[in-house]
Formats: C-alpha cells, sequence, structure tokens
C-alpha cells in the first residue's frame, strides 16, 4: 500500500504517517491486499482526501468501514460506482434528500460530486476483506481517522459535520460545536432509520449553516 495522498492532507497528516502503528497498520493492509480479496481497490484507498482537498472542506461525513461486496466500495463512504445498485443505507439517504430539499433521486449512487464540493466522505476504517464486514477494524485505521477528524477540527471552523449513529457521534465528540454545525441522528441503515434519520433534516440545515458563515450551499 502507497500512501498517495492529496498534497494539502500528506502535509497536515505528517506527523501520523510517522508513527509506529501506521508503519505497522501499512504491513498489515499490503499483506492483506496480496492474500485475500480486499476493497476498496487499492488505488481507492485514500480517494475521499483526493477529492476532496482541506482548502475546500465545508462538510465532514462519517461512516464505518467499506461496503464489501464485489463492486461497491469506491473510497468514498455510502458511496458506490455508476450504475452499481444502491446499498439501502443510501437508498435511505437519497429519500431524506429528496423529502428535505426535494430534489430527485439521482441515476448513480456515486458521491463524487458531493466530494468535489468540499464534502469529506470518511469511513472510519478504509479498508475491508471482501464478504467480511469490520474485518479491517481495530488494525489501526480508526486512530488513523480519529487523527484525521481532530486535526480539522484543529484547523478548521465553521464547518458541518454529520454525525449518523452512535459510532459516527464517539468518533465526532472532540469537534467543538460552538465554533461548527454538529448534526446527530442514527444511522441511516434499514435498521434504524425510522427512528429518527427519516425527517432529520439534516442536508437543509447544512446549507443554511453554511449560507450563514459566506460558504456555497452543497447541491446534493
Amino acid at each position: 500500500m502507497d500512501v498517495k495522498i492529496a498534497a494539502d492532507w500528506k502535509e497536515l497528516l505528517a506527523g501520523e504517517f510517522a508513527k509506529p502503528y501506521f508503519s505497522q497498520l501499512v504491513e498489515f493492509v499490503r499483506s492483506e491486499y496480496a492474500t485475500t480479496t480486499v476493497y476498496p481497490r487499492g488505488s481507492n484507498i485514500f480517494r475521499a482526501f483526493d477529492k476532496c482537498p482541506v482548502e475546500k472542506l465545508k462538510v465532514v461525513i462519517i461512516g464505518q468501514d467499506p461496503y464489501h461486496g464485489p463492486g461497491q466500495a469506491n473510497g468514498l463512504c455510502f458511496s458506490v460506482g455508476d450504475g452499481v445498485p444502491f446499498p439501502p443505507s443510501l437508498q435511505n439517504i437519497f429519500k431524506e434528500i429528496s423529502d428535505d430539499v426535494h430534489t430527485p433521486v439521482p441515476p448513480t449512487g456515486n458521491l463524487d460530486r458531493w466530494a468535489e464540493q468540499g464534502v469529506l466522505l470518511l469511513n472510519s476504517v478504509l479498508t475491508v476483506r471482501a464478504n467480511q464486514a469490520a474485518s479491517h477494524a481495530d488494525r489501526g485505521w480508526e486512530r488513523f481517522t480519529d487523527a484525521v477528524v481532530a486535526a480539522i477540527a484543529a484547523r478548521k471552523q465553521g464547518v458541518v459535520y454529520m454525525l449518523w449513529g452512535s459510532y459516527a457521534q464517539r468518533k465526532g465528540a472532540m469537534v467543538d460545536a460552538s465554533r461548527n454545525c454538529v448534526l446527530k441522528a442514527v444511522h441511516p441503515s434499514p435498521l434504524s432509520a425510522y427512528r429518527g434519520f427519516f425527517g432529520c433534516r439534516h442536508f437543509s440545515a447544512a446549507n443554511r449553516y453554511l449560507q450563514s458563515v459566506g460558504k456555497e450551499p452543497i447541491v446534493w
């Protein structure tokens, strides 16, 4: 695994890349890619960072680990490639967007268009074995992505954090809600969406906040 990441992220996270745990993580991930099927493909591991440079970042959405089915994970949380059927959580996200800001459900689940507007679609764990959810948990990725959130929180203010489910909310606990917009709801999965994700209106709330701090709203 080569750590190929956008230049401004590389500068921001240089200290993290130099730590022993990260070297151990790289060794583990390289071994996994060499011996089994792992998603996303290696060139897409850090794609969320490449698509959303630090300077453009306006919104952070936190997921858990990549989709573990064939052809789904593309390096952005909740996102799938063009032509790939929408996983259930993504279907629910699009339903809430449609109800909230009245845009139609798009033809593709590829969320590059969000990332390019400044939405960091960050999974907590950046790799996974095929068909084995959470198989790369507790190997170091969580420590790395905690450092990412901490670095954003220290470097930038006026950022919207969308924290869906207890896992994302724990990860975002370090964010200063007085200097940013922190939006919390249950996870959009079918198991919980009806308990408060539907109707959360996070997408319109995010845009109102962005406009209040002089930033362009996101075209969801």
